[in-house]
């Protein structure tokens, strides 16, 4: 499943809901996050048992302090709502699967 946030409290609630959420913080004027949007789409479309959250780091900049983004893209992993893994910059498509696939 693939969403874009556009609050918090859907925010919260997506992670509350699910097992395994992959969130890509990431602003429209970042080069890298729009390189690596397509990714998170596909990714987020093609593995219906993982949510991918889009964030806009512009938009939703409560979140980006809360969960210390300093840099973008940045992809942080939670499991039962607590975060477990973070991955900061541009990785490859299946860095991202394999990571998503590692937890249960």
């Amino acid at each position: 499943m693939y969403i874009k946030v556009n609050s918090v409290e859907e925010f919260n609630r997506i992670l509350a809901e699910n097992k395994v959420v992959m969130v890509d913080f990431y602003a429209d004027w970042c080069g890298p996050c729009r390189m690596l949007s397509p990714a998170m789409e596909e990714i987020g479309n093609t593995m219906p048992d993982k949510v991918v959250v889009k964030v806009d780091v512009d938009q939703l900049n409560v979140l980006a302090y809360q969960y210390r983004v300093q840099s973008i893209p940045n992809v942080v992993f939670f499991q039962n709502g607590k975060e477990v893994d973070r991955s900061i910059g541009f990785r490859p498509k299946q860095h991202f699967i394999d990571k998503l696939n590692s937890l249960a």
